[in-house]
C-alpha cells in the first residue's frame, strides 16, 4: 500500500458478466418481535445483508471478505488500489461479478507485467467482516511505510462541519438498516461521493474504487468516515492520496502516529459543533471556503 495511485481511464467490465439481477438486495426485511416492558408487538425490521465475497486475480483467491453486495466492481477495483495489488485501473484487463451458491466472485484479470509481479509477493487474505490484517505473512507487514501525502490543500472549519451534515444525509442503507459503515470524498464544487458496507474497511475500498473509475483525484479533497480510525483505514487513505481523514469516532494512538508519519491531517470525533485535529493541523484555518 505505499504505491501512489494513477488515475487513467477506467476498464470497463465484459457486457453481460455482471449480472445485478442475480444478486442479493443489500437490506432485506425480516420479522421480529419487539419487548417494551410488559408489550410485546410484532413487525419486521431492515437488516444488512452481509455475504461472501472472493476477490480473485488470474484465476487465483487473493482474498474472501465478508461485504454488503452493493457497489461491488469499486470494491474490487478500491481493494486492487489500496492493497497495491494494481497502480492503475487500466492493469485490470476484465472484472466479471459471479454470484455463485455459496457467494460471489469478483473474478479479475491483470495485464501479464501485473500478473507476474502479483504471483511473487502472494498475500492470502480471508477474514471476517472488514477484516484488514488477516492472512499477513509477517509482523512487519501490519505496519509497512507509507509514501507521504503532498497536497497544498487548505480547508475551513466551516467546510467540514457542511461536509458531515451532507454525510450523514447520504447513508442512505444505513438510515434503512442502522447497521453499516460509511465512507464519502468531499471536494470543492463537486458533489459528495459516498459508499456503504458492513465493512468500515470494505467502505473505504468501495469510496477509493468509485474515485478511480470517476478519475477524481484524492488529492484534491478530503475523505470522510464513520468509524473509528485504525491503522489500516489510514494506509488505505495514504495509499488513495487524500490529505485529510475526518471520522466521526476516535483514532487509535498508532493511527495517529501513522498519520503524522505519512504527512496525512486526521480530524477525529467529528461533530456538529466540535471536531479533534491531532496531525499536521495546517491544513485546517478559519476561513469560510476553500483555497
Amino acid at each position: 500500500m505505499t504505491a501512489e495511485m494513477v488515475l487513467d481511464p477506467p476498464f470497463r467490465p465484459a457486457r453481460g458478466a455482471s449480472d445485478a439481477a442475480c444478486l442479493p438486495p443489500p437490506v432485506t426485511r425480516l420479522s421480529r418481535s419487539c419487548w417494551r416492558g410488559r408489550i410485546v408487538t410484532g413487525g419486521d425490521r431492515a437488516l444488512p445483508e452481509e455475504i461472501p465475497v472472493a476477490l480473485t486475480y488470474n484465476g487465483s483467491s487473493q482474498a474472501v471478505m465478508m461485504a454488503t453486495p452493493a457497489d461491488l466492481e469499486d470494491f474490487a477495483l478500491g481493494f486492487s488500489l489500496t492493497e497495491g495489488l494494481v497502480r492503475a485501473a487500466s492493469q485490470i484487463e476484465s472484472l466479471d461479478v459471479i454470484p455463485g451458491e455459496f457467494g460471489i466472485e469478483l473474478r479479475m484479470f491483470l495485464s501479464r507485467p501485473q500478473a507476474e509481479r502479483l504471483q511473487t509477493r502472494r498475500r492470502i487474505k480471508a477474514g471476517p467482516t472488514g477484516c484488514g490484517l488477516c492472512g499477513i505473512e509477517s509482523l512487519a507487514e501490519a505496519t509497512p511505510p507509507l509514501r507521504p501525502v503532498e497536497s497544498q490543500l487548505r480547508i475551513g472549519a466551516d467546510v467540514i462541519r457542511g461536509a458531515l451534515e451532507t454525510f450523514a444525509l447520504k447513508q442512505q442503507l444505513n438510515r434503512q438498516a442502522h447497521a453499516l459503515h460509511a465512507a464519502a470524498f468531499w471536494q470543492p464544487g463537486g458533489d459528495l461521493v459516498l459508499r456503504e458496507d458492513v465493512g468500515r474497511h470494505n467502505a473505504l475500498d468501495k469510496l477509493a474504487g468509485a474515485l478511480a473509475r470517476a478519475e477524481i483525484a484524492a488529492k484534491d479533497g478530503f475523505v470522510l468516515l464513520s468509524s473509528r480510525v485504525s491503522v489500516e483505514l489510514v494506509q488505505k487513505a495514504a495509499a488513495m492520496g487524500t490529505p485529510i481523514l475526518v471520522a466521526l469516532s476516535a483514532p487509535t494512538a498508532l493511527a495517529a502516529r501513522a498519520c503524522a508519519a505519512a504527512k496525512l491531517t486526521l480530524v477525529a470525533i467529528a461533530r456538529e459543533d466540535s471536531f479533534e485535529v491531532f496531525t499536521h493541523p495546517e491544513r485546517i484555518c478559519g476561513a469560510s471556503s476553500w483555497r
